[in-house]
């Protein structure tokens, strides 16, 4: 297990800082899913294009449609950790989950139409999945497809879509069967945003911020040649495309680093402090730093083990709890710390940060929630991965 960067990692890390630097936007990058401003979704476009360019993105592709066999896997990992660790914006759009579904199950025609301008970043996707009463349990999605002449028609409501306000395409689930079993009468389709009878209400939240949507379908209609895969396989669709989308996400535990290094500045003068009056902030500081550690040391284990062919249900299950929770302890030490001045937003002259450990305390909830409840990856540790039973037993 090599959990220290070999000689080569080292050469794409320093290749990722200057590509990053040469080539990323200049913006504020909050924590989490966030919805950029008007102005800086151009700037995004562009900048999703130049990493699909440098192999960072889409490496993993079929040759025949702008892949790479060449690019080692674990290139894209370190660049996603610079990433992170600079600060600079991940990528606009669904670049892993919509590509991840047309690759393995859209027709010769989706893919020459679709994935060039997913790489061009002429056309922007979102996801439309969750629904008010099918989040965790997706299975339990309501919207309805109704067979019509020549496609289907589309009746119901998506929430917690990131970026569906600014994206051209969104790749939705509906239920085209409805007296078959829950994970199966389940069809994939693609929408055009712009069809009529699509309504996209941004959703403001605690933070301030309208970071996600609900989107509205009121007897859309959508052609045949807009669904991926066969009427009915969207459930296998749908995991195939969150496959993809999960292998990139790894940039909780990364940011994690940086926030303890702002912590432990801020904390520098009070923690003289309290260890003259033997308080216990040096110890819960140690504590903070060793459990850092330990979630990048997760990260690179899953990495690991995936670079050799062997992989463990547990792997991103364990990493994303521990990272998210992780988080929440981090922040609740910074606040209790910074007393008042914590409240502050990122107007205020007196303000810590930027009021950016107020912005991620607002959000740190959606960590635990988003890509799968915390509750949902324990159950899937201990079923999958220890193999207990569904059910408790007497």
């Amino acid at each position: 297990m090599q959990l220290d960067g070999t000689p080569r990692e080292e050469a794409w890390r320093q290749e990722a800082r200057d590509f990053i630097r040469q080539w990323a936007p200049r913006m504020r990058v909050r924590g989490g899913q966030r919805a950029p401003e008007p102005h800086e979704v151009p700037l995004l476009r562009a900048w999703t294009a130049k990493m699909f360019e440098g192999g960072y993105i889409g490496a993993d592709w079929p040759e025949s449609l702008g892949g790479d066999p060449l690019v080692d896997p674990q290139r894209a990992a370190v660049f996603f950790e610079e990433l992170h660790r600079m600060a600079a914006p991940a990528p606009i759009g669904a670049a892993y989950l919509v590509p991840g579904a047309l690759i393995g199950f859209g027709t010769a025609e989706q893919r020459e139409r679709y994935l060039p301008k997913i790489r061009s970043g002429e056309e922007l996707w979102c996801q439309l999945f969750s629904e008010p009463g099918a989040g965790s349990d997706l299975a339990a999605l309501s919207t309805q497809a109704e067979r019509v002449d020549g496609g289907y028609v589309l009746t119901g409501q998506k929430v917690w879509n990131t970026n569906a306000h600014v994206s051209d395409f969104g790749f939705l689930l509906a239920r085209s069967e409805r007296d078959a079993p829950r994970h199966a009468g389940i069809t994939a389709f693609l929408l055009d945003m712009k069809a009529p009878g699509v309504t996209v209400r941004p959703l403001r939240e605690i933070t301030g911020t309208a970071d996600f949507n609900e989107v509205f379908l009121d007897s859309v209609f959508v052609s045949d040649d807009q669904v991926v895969g066969n009427p009915g396989q969207g459930w296998q669709v749908a995991m195939q495309s969150l496959t993809h989308e999960r292998a990139a996400n790894r940039g909780l535990s990364i940011r994690l680093q940086a926030r303890l290094d702002q912590l432990l500045r801020f904390a520098a003068p009070i923690l003289k402090e309290e260890q003259a009056a033997g308080g216990d902030l040096p110890a819960r500081l140690a504590d903070l730093a060793i459990d850092v550690e330990i979630a990048n040391a997760l990260q690179y284990v899953a990495s690991s083990r995936a670079a050799v062919g062997v992989s463990d249900p547990a792997d991103a299950p364990v990493s994303k709890v521990f990272s998210s929770e992780l988080n929440l302890r981090m922040i609740d030490v910074a606040l209790e710390l910074m007393g008042p001045r914590g409240a502050l937003t990122e107007q205020d002259p007196d303000v810590v940060d930027l009021g950016s450990w107020q912005d991620d305390f607002l959000y740190s909830r959606a960590y635990t929630i988003a890509g799968g409840s915390n509750e949902v990856m324990r159950n899937i540790i201990s079923e999958r991965a220890l193999g207990m039973p569904r059910e408790a037993r007497p």
